[in-house]
C-alpha cells in the first residue's frame, strides 16, 4: 500500500535527483528530499552524495522539505537507488509513520579518539526505549584508519543486545575527498549514528561471494593489519606460493596488486568468514602483508577467489536472506553498504545488475545504499568489521 494512502503505517521511501548545470546541489537535495518523504511523521533521513562539490547546499535544500529532522549521511564514490549505481547525485531514504522513532549522535575528530568517536555517534541508542526491535546505522570515514576501534566503542554502548550495521565514506570527487553529514553539518573525520526502533522487525545479511581456496592457514606473526608470517613463511610468499601466482607478482608491486585485488583473506569468526583486502606496503624489503583491518595472530584464515557470477549472487542471496528475516511478503525497504572493491569484481555492468538482483530477490523493494571503504554488521561477536562485502538491512 502506497504510504500516503495508510498515515498510520510505517514506511520508507528513496528519492534521489542528478546534479548537472540546470540543477544545483541545492535544487538537487530539494527534489531527492520531496521524492523521498511519501508518508507523514518522518522520523529520520539517511543521506548519501556523490560527485557533489557543495554538499552544504544539499543538505540546505533537504531543510526546506523536512526541517529539523533528524538526518545522517556520508560521502560515496558513487550512491545507489533502485535503478542502481548513481555517479553523480544525491539519494535521500526517509523513514517515518508511527511505531517507528530514531535518534542520531556524532562523533567529531575520529583519529584523535576512535572508541570515544564510535561511542558517541551510538549515543543516540540511549534514548530508545528498549521494547521493539532496534537496529544501529553506523557512517564513518573512509580515511580515518582502524574502523574496529571505532565499532569497539559503539559496542560498549549498544551491547549484544542490537546489531549494527552500515560502512566507511568513500571519497566525492567533486569535493575533494570524503564527508560525513549530521543535521545540517557537513564534518570531515567524524562518525554518524543513528539509532532506530520499530515496531516491525529488521532483517540484516552480508553476502559476498567469495570461495576457500584450499586448507586454511595459520598466521603464526602478526600485528594489527600487519602480517608477516603464514604458517611460518613469510606472508606474501606464502600467500602467491599458495595461489599459484604469475612470477611477476613476486617481485614487481603493481602486479602483485593486481593479483590480489580480486583475491582477499577470509577471518575465522564465529558468525562466519569476515573478508579482508589485503596489499603489500613493505613491498621491497620485507615480504609482509597488510590489511586495513586486524588480522589476529594465532587465527585461522582461508585465501578466497570468486568472479562476477559469485558475486551477483552473493547480492542477490543476501537480500533475499535480509527480506525474509522480516517475515513479511516484502519488507518496505532495504539499505546496502557495498564495497568498491566488489564494482571491480562485477564490472560496470553487473554492477548495475546487482541491484536488480537486490530488488527481485527482495519482492521489488526500494534499495538505497553507497559503495564503501570497509563494511560494518555486527549480527553476533564484538567485531563486525568487513572488506569487499555486502551488507544489507531490510526494514519491515
Amino acid at each position: 500500500m502506497d504510504p500516503r494512502l495508510d498515515l498510520q503505517a510505517r514506511w520508507m521511501s528513496v528519492g534521489s535527483a542528478d546534479i548537472h548545470d540546470g540543477n544545483g546541489c541545492h535544487n538537487a537535495g530539494r527534489q531527492a528530499a520531496l521524492g523521498a518523504i511519501t508518508g507523514g511523521d518522518v522520523r529520520l533521513l539517511i543521506v548519501f552524495c556523490a560527485n557533489t562539490p557543495d554538499p552544504a547546499a544539499v543538505l540546505a535544500g533537504i531543510a526546506e522539505v523536512a526541517a529539523g529532522v533528524p538526518l545522517i549521511g556520508c560521502s560515496s564514490i558513487a550512491a545507489i537507488d533502485s535503478s542502481g549505481p548513481r555517479w553523480n547525485g544525491v539519494v535521500v531514504t526517509a523513514l517515518g509513520g508511527p511505531g517507528l522513532s530514531a535518534a542520531t549522535g556524532v562523533g567529531r575528530d575520529a583519529a584523535a579518539g576512535l572508541s570515544a568517536a564510535g561511542a558517541a555517534a551510538a549515543a543516540g541508542a540511549t534514548e530508545l526505549a528498549e521494547h521493539g526491535h532496534r537496529v544501529l546505522v553506523l557512517l564513518a570515514d573512509g580515511q580515518v584508519l582502524n574502523h574496529e576501534r571505532i565499532l569497539a566503542g559503539a559496542y560498549g554502548v549498544v551491547g549484544a543486545s542490537m546489531p549494527y550495521v552500515g560502512g566507511a565514506a568513500s571519497p566525492d570527487a567533486a569535493f575533494g575527498g570524503t564527508y560525513e553529514l549530521f543535521g545540517t553539518e557537513v564534518l570531515t573525520g567524524g562518525v554518524v549514528g543513528a539509532a532506530i526502533q520499530s515496531d516491525g522487525p529488521f532483517g540484516e545479511a552480508v553476502g559476498h561471494g567469495w570461495q576457500k581456496i584450499g586448507e586454511p592457514m595459520i598466521v603464526t606473526h602478526s600485528a594489527g593489519g600487519d602480517i608477516y608470517t603464514l604458517d611460518e613463511k613469510p606472508a606474501r610468499v606464502a600467500y602467491l606460493d599458495r595461489l599459484g601466482a604469475p612470477e611477476a607478482a613476486y617481485t614487481d608491486p603493481g602486479a602483485f596488486m593486481d593479483f590480489a585485488r580480486t583475491r582477499p583473506i577470509g577471518i575465522r569468526r564465529r558468525g562466519g568468514l569476515e573478508i579482508r583486502d589485503v596489499g603489500s606496503d613493505r613491498f621491497v624489503k620485507e615480504g609482509w602483508l597488510r590489511s586495513i583491518g586486524e588480522v589476529p595472530e594465532g587465527g585461522v584464515i582461508w585465501l578466497m577467489e570468486g568472479d562476477a557470477e559469485s558475486g551477483l549472487d552473493a547480492a542477490g542471496n543476501a537480500c533475499e536472506k535480509a527480506a525474509t528475516a522480516v517475515g513479511q511478503p516484502r519488507p518496505l525497504g532495504l539499505l546496502a553498504f557495498d564495497c568498491v572493491s566488489r564494482q571491480r569484481l562485477l564490472g560496470e555492468e553487473r554492477t548495475r545488475t546487482s541491484v536488480g538482483y537486490m530488488r527481485e530477490r527482495s519482492g521489488g523493494a526500494p534499495v538505497a545504499g553507497f559503495y564503501t571503504w570497509g563494511e560494518f554488521a555486527r549480527l553476533r561477536g564484538i567485531n563486525g568489521y568487513h572488506n569487499q562485502t555486502l551488507v544489507v538491512l531490510a526494514v519491515g
